[in-house]
């Protein structure tokens, strides 16, 4: 017997819990009371689910999860598109789902709804299909991604904020609360409003996220010549190519604005 082999921790699991012998469970699960794992579930090592948690369909989870009592994932979308074709749920390592959080799995034959590493989904926050969200996100309680939604890594999504669908959120932006967001959220910012708009560069966060002071001046400099120089999108970009010193996250920022397919969310004095 190897030395992994003799380490590996025995999973506990309640005896009112409904486990298809057909789910894949890890060393050292937590299995709470009344809980159901469908046939096609992984399960990685050290993941917990608490009392009442759904786990369905073409499911993988990651290592040392958290999920907490009544959270549905992995169940069929909430799209009358959805004929029952086979898809996936995605999510990787260390993510917590409080109560009541759902999660569902992607329209389309072999598509997917994925989300990365270490996130935290509030009580009563929804994902739905096909969404693709990355690293070290937070949604606070309530909020709302609808179909195809794309959350890049770092973003926080305030309380009872509701996104529209296929709209993407770029990484290290902040969005507020009871924001309703229709066009895409550049990255660096921080948003707010019904519809949302930019009100600033959001200083603090790209602080805490280690990004170096002469980046951070860069980026203000771009979100300036977005918002506030009166040009449009085209000639804005085409004047930070122009004027911005070279970094990852300054060609990050100008790479999603040329990609954006909604158009980009508007400034407060637009």
């Amino acid at each position: 017997m190897t030395e992994e082999k003799e380490t590996m921790q025995p999973c506990m699991i309640h005896p009112t819990a409904i486990i298809d012998p057909q789910a894949k469970i890890g060393a050292g699960v937590k299995i709470g009371p009344y809980a159901v794992i469908g046939p096609n579930v992984t399960i990685g090592d050290g993941t917990e689910i608490m009392s009442h948690v759904v786990i369905d369909g073409w499911t993988t989870i990651g290592k040392n999860c958290r999920f907490f009592p009544s959270a549905s994932i992995g169940s069929e979308p909430q799209d009358l598109k959805f004929k029952g074709e086979k898809s996936y749920v995605i999510i990787g390592d260390r993510s917590v789902f409080r109560e009541f959080v759902t999660v569902s799995r992607a329209t389309g034959e072999g598509e997917e709804t994925r989300i990365g590493n270490d996130c935290l989904f509030q009580a009563c926050t929804h994902v739905a299909h096909n969404c693709i969200i990355g690293n070290h996100v937070i949604m606070s309680n309530c909020a709302g991604l609808a179909g195809h939604v794309i959350v890049e890594d770092r973003v926080v999504i305030g309380g009872l904020c509701w996104v529209h669908q296929f709209v993407k959120i770029g990484r290290n932006s902040m969005i507020g609360g009871l924001a309703k967001v229709v066009q895409d959220i550049p990255p660096f910012v921080i948003a707010d409003g019904q519809p949302a708009r930019c009100i600033g560069l959001n200083s603090v966060g790209l602080s805490r996220a280690g990004i170096p002071e002469n980046v951070r001046r860069e980026l203000k400099k771009a979100f300036r010549l977005l918002y506030r120089s009166g040009l449009n999108l085209r000639d804005a970009i085409a004047r930070m190519e122009e004027e911005l010193d070279s970094s990852e996250e300054t060609e990050h920022f100008l790479r999603f604005l040329r990609d954006a397919d909604r158009g980009i969310c508007r400034g407060t004095k637009d």
